[in-house]
């Protein structure tokens, strides 16, 4: 029986960048979590090495971008370099746009660091209760609650907490999603890799061209932390147990290299790729890798699970703060499935295309003996790996947009495009509002109303909604598209909600919109 009962409004399960992004999102919200997580410590491993310009975005609002950057490589690593070994030259480079240098269309770049590095950061921006070491066995759904069964693997103690919602955060490999019967879609598991964390002076073969990742014939090499330490990915040996990995890290390494891998981690894990076919059960919401497990290349997985949340924990707080009705948490699967499905499509294209640039290369090899492999044109272009399309011109299509009249942009089938635009369902663009503050710096716990008239519009009425309103130039009205008189009324998450060409039609104008936005009952 449980020897302890716990009351919090949302219960996160999952103690992983998502899980620990979400708490803090929500403790700004005013919302009152646990968070649980089955390890008695954050992850010792690398793991995600890609914070994309977009969570970087979202990262700032948390004002946390400036010490993530800190702490990360600089931006000369934002490459991906293929050689046939580490100390051979590079016979093929991609940028990480967005990462590799400054972007106009956003405020912050992207970083390369490891998860072990971030993680520590997130959980430090929240004082919200979490608990280590807490495993989650059992689940019931009530009428207004969630109860959930937990216990301590270490001692057996049990513990008991009512949640009014469920944030399932718990991996790839989902307890919670599993027990709700959640099926997925898509090409499951890709394949079994082994992550072996090494330290070996290579630094004569990769100081003068700095990358992220160096993929190589025998595997992928990756500098870990600016200081030092590296991680070889490479398939697993169909004898894990039994390998010698200094051995095979040093042949990866080279034959004529003569260097000797000093092994301190090694994990075993199978990549995954998959889309959760609901991404809500009740009260119970998946996000991050319970909802949708991408392949490693491209550095997509991880931040489509911030993404997530960020689009998730303004909807939790409207529920349980009570502006917004229940309907709207039904848009969080509306909204973020096809973007999970359209992630997928890229980050397996990208697998599959760095597997034939790998293929390719193997061939050559064995096709000129020791004579060196002429140059052979690869399967994609100098902009495959951008994404800025699928980073930063997500579009959403729900209840929770209102849109208008405008004729709404298509999508890059590569996700390689960006064209900023204020059009209802997109992020909102990002310009200088002064030299030092964006648009995306007025966004927060909170709606906000972008307006060169913003006189008439302050005489609308907007409680019980958080609402900030703030004035446009001239010049701002015309990179949004707006006539001097319009506005534009962003959701927290900094997506165009409605978008108006002239003044307020009536004092009721904003009221409706927002009543309408959050699924909620008209306030009397």
């Amino acid at each position: 029986m449980p020897v302890a009962d716990t009351q919090v409004e949302v219960l996160i399960v999952g103690g992983g960048p998502v899980g620990l992004t979400a708490r803090a999102l929500l403790e700004r919200w005013g919302v009152r979590t646990l968070l649980v997580e089955k390890h008695r410590e954050l992850s010792p491993f690398p793991r995600s090495r890609l914070v994309n310009a977009r969570s970087m975005e979202i990262l700032r609002q948390l004002g946390l971008a400036a010490e993530i950057t800190a702490n990360a490589f600089p931006a000369k690593f934002g490459r991906i370099r293929f050689r046939d070994t580490l100390h051979d030259s590079d016979f093929a480079s991609a940028a990480m746009v967005g990462v590799n240098a400054p972007i106009p269309e956003s405020p912050v770049s992207g970083v390369v660091t490891s998860q072990d590095r971030l993680e520590p950061v997130l959980l430090a921006a929240a004082d919200t209760p979490m608990r280590f070491g807490l495993e989650l066995i059992d689940l019931a759904e009530e009428a207004d609650s969630v109860v959930a069964l937990l216990v301590d693997r270490q001692n057996g103690e049990q513990t008991r907490v009512r949640a009014r919602y469920v944030l399932a955060a718990d991996g790839a490999n989902s307890t919670i999603r599993q027990q709700l019967g959640i099926g997925t879609t898509g090409p499951g598991a890709m394949a079994a890799v082994t992550t072996v964390v090494f330290d070996a002076d290579l630094n004569s073969w990769c100081a003068d061209q700095p990358a992220g990742v160096y993929f190589t014939a025998h595997g992928s090499f990756l500098p870990l932390y600016p200081e030092g330490g590296w991680a070889w990915l490479a398939p697993t040996p169909e004898d894990p147990d039994r390998a010698d990995w200094p051995a095979l890290v040093s042949r990866a390494l080279g034959p004529s290299a003569g260097v000797r891998a000093h092994v301190s981690r090694v994990q075993h894990w199978v990549m995954n790729a998959f889309v959760a076919e609901r991404f809500r059960h009740g009260r119970i919401l998946l996000a991050g890798d319970a909802a949708h497990a991408m392949p490693i290349i491209g550095g997509l997985g991880m931040n489509t699970g911030i993404a997530d949340v960020h689009n998730l924990c303004w909807k939790l707080a409207g529920a349980v703060h009570g502006w917004a009705g229940p309907h709207l948490l039904e848009t969080y699967e509306t909204e973020r499935q096809p973007i999970a499905h359209q992630t997928l499509r890229q980050a397996v294209a990208n697998t599959q295309l760095m597997l034939q640039a790998q293929s390719h290369r193997r061939e050559q090899l064995r096709t000129n003996g020791a004579a060196t492999p002429t140059h052979r044109e690869l399967p994609w272009s100098e902009r495959y790996f951008a994404q800025l399309g699928l980073v930063l011109g997500v579009t959403y299509h729900s209840d929770a947009v209102l849109t208008d009249a405008s004729r709404p942009t298509e999508p890059s089938d590569t996700g390689t495009d960006y064209v900023p635009t204020a059009m209802p369902g997109h992020r909102m663009p990002h310009f200088w509002l002064t030299p030092n503050r964006s648009t995306l710096d007025t966004f927060g716990e909170w709606f906000t109303l972008l307006t060169p008239d913003p006189r008439h519009w302050e005489q609308q009425a907007a409680a019980p909604w958080p609402l900030r309103i703030e004035p446009l130039t001239r010049e701002h009205t015309d990179l949004c598209g707006l006539p001097p008189q319009g506005a534009l009324l962003i959701r927290p998450d900094g997506h165009v909600g409605a978008r108006w060409q002239d003044r307020p039609a009536s004092d009721s104008t904003l009221r409706h919109a927002l009543t309408t936005l959050t699924a909620s009952t008209p306030p009397s």
